[in-house]
């Protein structure tokens, strides 16, 4: 693998694996091809572009553009797939599923028909732990029922079992990574920590759901990076692999952390009603990929510093996203009239 396609690569997750993949493997060329929807954003590959030319192609386009799609993995050569693009945030799948469908699901099998059709070494897709639901007691393996409560958990179902389809169809070479929560750099402030750690540098009350008690495993972006790499270039073709740090956190210790990294009183949290369908606990059994020889590098405690800190000395790039209208009105649709007392 020599020429990556990184779809979605503008947006969170992809940016920090980009620059990981360029600046780990020199021999590497990656094109990145993103719709730029309001998550993916140029300024998330600004310093990519200025320290990897010749090793980094921009292409705006949508996954779902069968014809476009093609073009560019044949221009470019293209010999692996890493898929990011999705719709992601479950509180917008809850005002508009549609878009979730046509991306994750649909987008989805448009790249495998490219892939097949390009005969490309290996496919990825990125999805996540939600596919599970609810983990109230043990631990989720990569066998474990897929039990979807909200339109963008099935939307990444659907994206799923389509790559495991191609594989048992076609033979095409598939992995699989389903990863837990991520935090770290260049996260869309409309995700629960980067909106907390703002709203809590600005004085804004923290608009926790519910009890504040659902359980996360928050591992930091980059080590998600070396998990995909890892399954990327070791995983086993038609196999699904887990990816998370093992620990669960709970809600409300989160921004409790978040406001006492920022010298903040936890007065600031405001409970708000729960979003419909919130699953309580998410736990990942992650054993198959530490066969591997991955394991996350650092702490719950070591990831939330380090993001508190990038967003403490970025304003330039969230402060115009948060005063932006199309944030207000989904910060009022999302918020206002919630709180509880």
């Amino acid at each position: 693998m020599r020429n990556i396609l990184v779809t979605g690569g503008a947006g969170f997750i992809g940016s920090n694996f980009v620059r990981y993949m360029l600046e780990k493997y020199p021999d590497y060329r990656i094109v990145v091809y993103d719709k730029l929807t309001y998550a993916g954003r140029l300024e998330n590959l600004q310093d990519v572009a200025e320290r990897f030319r010749g090793r980094y192609t921009f292409v705006q386009g949508d996954i779902c553009d069968a014809s476009q799609v093609n073009a560019v993995m044949k221009e470019h050569r293209i010999d692996a797939v890493v898929n990011f693009a999705a719709e992601s945030h479950v509180d917008r799948s809850l005002m508009e599923p549609g878009s979730f469908i046509q991306t994750d699901v649909y987008g989805t099998y448009v790249l495998l028909e490219a892939a097949k059709e390009h005969g490309v070494e290996r496919y990825h897709q990125v999805s996540t732990d939600e596919v599970y639901g609810e983990i109230l007691e043990g631990r989720a393996t990569e066998t474990y029922p897929l039990h979807t409560r909200s339109p963008y958990s099935a939307s990444k179902a659907g994206g799923d079992l389509m790559c495991l389809a191609y594989y048992h169809s076609f033979d095409l070479p598939v992995t699989i990574t389903r990863g837990s929560n991520n935090i770290g750099p260049y996260q869309y402030p409309e995700k629960v920590v980067p909106l907390f750690i703002t709203n809590a540098i600005d004085d804004i009350p923290l608009p926790l759901y519910g009890d504040g008690s659902q359980m996360r495993d928050y591992q930091y972006v980059l080590d998600h990076c070396e998990g995909i790499d890892v399954v990327l270039h070791k995983g086993k073709p038609g196999e699904i692999y887990n990816l998370g740090t093992g620990v669960e956190t709970r809600n409300i210790d989160m921004a409790r952390m978040i406001l006492d990294l920022l010298g903040k009183p936890h007065s600031l949290i405001q409970p708000v009603r729960d979003r419909p369908g919130h699953d309580r606990r998410y736990a990942l059994d992650i054993r198959k990929v530490q066969a591997l020889g991955w394991r996350s590098r650092h702490t719950f405690e070591e990831a939330l510093e380090k993001t508190v800190r990038w967003y403490v000395e970025n304003e330039w790039w969230w402060r115009p996203i948060k005063s932006g209208e199309f944030y207000q009105d989904y910060y009022r649709r999302q918020y206002a009239g919630r709180e509880l007392t």
